[in-house]
């Protein structure tokens, strides 16, 4: 188990290669108030003075302090290797291989450094100095020295100095692997220790504190430290340890650490005799090196597994920022056709990365051609914007000065073309939102599929610019076809279109029946094609068509005329055969309701309130008339149906044809044309200025962890026990 410290020591030194603290490392973090004694606890354990002692706050940047026990034999090996004169020597970090064995000159350099960080009137700095002992005198251990708890600022230390320090200390014992060295000294009350009320903070079960009893030589007289030691007054799982340090006149006067041991020795035999083989400094070592041989054996498979999780994910981070570019050449032309691949895989829906969080690529163009698009058209009325009135005058208008025996078709095709006419702006909306849709699926190629792009950023918003500029290319292309489209449906009415030939079929055979049938319930005694007067006098015309039954209510609601057409469609051919099953009784009632009801304005699938039309008072609409407005209202939304289903048909068609299928095919030709030139290839293949760096970092780390899990993967299960 010896085995274990130097191994955590290696680990040490791999990670503060790299700077990194991502891997919390098991060492032994000692804390307590200023003046404590926190440093001279640690120059007895390693038994020279090294430290920069004096009052006030004299530690300012942590020390992590690596103590390293080497044989005589190493000794000698090392020395010869190295040219070392002398059993101990020490080394830092930041001197990188320059060997001290003066340990004045160590001191020094602790002091310069703190200095050189923190300023030379008592500042701070959480930046750490890294100290490795080589000596036979001492036990494998890792330490850390933090400043003192502090409470009021002196110097250029700022107002917030004690909560400055409060984190930095909390910063390292809150490390699940560390072990608490809380320092307090025995001349002060053990409530008012600070460093025990630090750590019970971070560790509240007391599982990683000991606590390190200091000055018992310079208790009150007449008191002692029995209690505390026995653990009577606060207890602490891992133990209170008592130790006696030189007093500052003992410094000054240069006595030796050796010394002070005998001396603290001395002391404790004579004070605590029952005490003295379970305290002083050498126990405080001895206890130290089991308790962190013991707790790194308990962190060591949690820290293999960490160090194997942080490997892959830093090699995968590494292959996300790719290789330095060798052959530019073809990591263009590699970069540009995957692009090109992963856009048309996005149309396609068999791209990689399936977006689960909204509709994108082929699948929103789809929605937009079925759901949009679609629902769009269905909601446009055959007879929106179109009254009664606008009807008969179209009739009236088309037959010129000649009052005319039939409805002219001229009326017909005039009306139909306005109403058609209302199908290219939802045509050319759908080509719009297609065209954003293309739009967006560069921004997700270049997120999601080809990460390498973002490491080139000229190089991605060239390629952006490109495939803006070809879909802004075929726009006007494919708004000019879906134009067309619609001008082809005004250029030529056919009313011979199957679908139209029987809905007019059925048309004249339902209007027909119903006069028959009309004129045989008319009355003996009354003439034929008379007017029938109703209960109020009012003239009504016996050959006038009734509501279809889909508008009664709305005539009813409305005041609405009876020559409204039915919402109800049968495939396309129109179902009228509703307007056979009403009584007269409706007729009249709903001639009745005219003459009562308040003018309205024409609202969509109502007929008009003849009485708000600036015509004469006692105009009112012949039979004739109302018939022929009839006739021509059913035609129109019988033929409208049949282009709207063409409309419907043929728009998606023209802009997959002319826009997407387009795109598809000609992306990585042009691609390749705009950007595959020499001239461009330095310039395009320009990392950004970060990449390289943080590549670099990447691969540090990634090697900085791989020689860790080999430092760990060395260590056998036999050595753990």
């Amino acid at each position: 188990m010896e085995a274990l410290i130097p191994v955590i020591n290696k680990l040490q030194d791999v990670f503060n290669t790299v700077g990194a603290d991502i891997i919390q490392l098991p060492q032994i973090v000692v804390v307590g108030t200023q003046s404590s004694g926190k440093s001279s606890v640690l120059e007895s354990l390693v038994g020279r003075d090294i430290l920069p002692r004096g009052t006030g706050i004299v530690t300012r940047r942590p020390l992590i302090l690596q103590l390293v026990h080497i044989d005589p034999e190493d000794r000698r090996k090392t020395s010869e290797e190295n040219g070392i004169d002398g059993e101990e020597w020490g080394k830092f970090l930041h001197t990188k291989n320059k060997i001290y064995t003066e340990f004045e000159e160590i001191r020094q350099e602790i002091e310069a450094e703190t200095e050189r960080m923190s300023g030379n009137n008592k500042g701070i700095s959480d930046e750490p100095i890294h100290l490795k002992i080589f000596s036979p005198h001492v036990v494998n251990l890792t330490l850390v020295d933090l400043p003192g708890i502090t409470k009021v600022p002196v110097g250029d230390q700022p107002n917030d100095i004690e909560i400055q320090i409060k984190e930095l200390i909390v910063k390292y014992i809150s490390n699940p692997n560390s072990i608490i060295l809380a320092v307090t000294a025995a001349n002060t009350d053990m409530a008012t220790s600070e460093a025990l009320k630090v750590a019970r903070e971070v560790d509240p079960d007391g599982r990683r504190t000991l606590a390190v009893v200091t000055k018992l030589d310079l208790m009150d007289a007449g008191t002692d430290a029995m209690d505390i030691l026995m653990g009577r007054v606060i207890p602490v799982k891992l133990g209170i340890i008592g130790v006696v340090n030189r007093s500052q006149l003992d410094i000054n006067q240069k006595k030796s650490v050796a010394d002070s041991i005998r001396d603290e020795y001395a002391f404790l035999q004579k004070k605590y005799p029952s005490l003295a083989n379970r305290n002083g400094t050498k126990y405080l070592a001895r206890t130290l090196n089991r308790l962190l041989m013991h707790h790194i054996r308990d962190c060591l498979p949690e820290l293999k597994t960490r160090i194997n999780v942080l490997a892959a994910q830093y090699q995968s981070l590494l292959n996300s920022y790719g290789e330095p570019v060798d052959d530019k050449s073809a990591t263009l032309l590699q970069l540009i056709t995957k692009f090109a691949a992963e856009y048309c895989n996005t149309i396609e829906g068999t791209a990689k990365y399936i977006e689960t969080a909204e509709l994108c690529g082929g699948a929103r163009i789809c929605y937009i051609f079925h759901e949009t698009f679609g629902r769009t058209l269905e909601s446009v009325d055959p007879l929106g914007g179109l009254t009664t009135i606008d009807v008969l005058t179209a009739i009236r208008n088309a037959t010129g000065p000649r009052p005319a025996l039939f409805v002219p078709e001229v009326s017909f095709e005039l009306l139909v073309k306005r109403q058609v006419k209302r199908l290219e702006e939802p045509s050319l909306r759908c080509v719009e939102l297609v065209h954003e849709e293309m739009q967006r699926i560069i921004q997700h190629c270049s997120n999601y599929s080809t990460q390498e792009l973002l490491r080139f950023p000229k190089l991605h918003d060239a390629i952006v610019e490109v495939v803006t500029s070809l879909l802004r290319k075929r726009l006007p292309v494919t708004n000019e076809m879906v134009h067309n489209l619609v001008a082809i449906e005004l250029a030529y009415i056919n009313t011979k279109h199957p679908d139209f030939a029987d809905a007019c079929g059925l048309m004249n055979n339902n209007i027909e029946e119903q006069r028959r049938n009309r004129m045989r319930d008319l009355p003996s005694a009354v003439p034929r094609d008379k007017s029938l007067r109703g209960p109020d006098g009012q003239s009504l015309s016996l050959t006038e068509p009734p509501a279809p039954e889909g508008e009664v209510a709305k005539a009813a609601a409305g005041g609405s005329q009876g020559g409204a057409v039915s919402e109800q469609t049968d495939g396309g051919t129109g179902n009228w055969r509703g307007m056979l099953k009403k009584g007269e009784d409706g007729a009249l009632g709903d001639r009745a309701m005219l003459q009562t009801t308040l003018p309205a304005s024409p609202q969509k699938g109502h007929a008009v309130n003849l009485l708000d039309v600036p015509v004469p008072v006692s105009r009112k609409l012949s039979a004739r008339e109302q018939r022929d407005c009839e006739v021509i209202e059913r035609l129109i939304k019988s033929y409208f149906l049949i282009v709207r289903k063409n409309i419907q048909d043929s728009v998606p068609k023209a802009v997959m044809h002319f826009l997407v299928n387009h795109v598809k095919d000609c992306l990585q030709s042009e691609l390749v044309g705009q950007l595959y030139k020499t001239a461009l290839l330095n310039d395009l293949l320009t990392e950004s200025e970060d990449m390289a760096q943080r590549r670099n970092e990447a691969a540090d780390m990634l090697k900085a962890l791989q020689k860790a899990s080999q430092v760990i993967a060395e260590i056998r299960e036999t050595h753990l026990w």
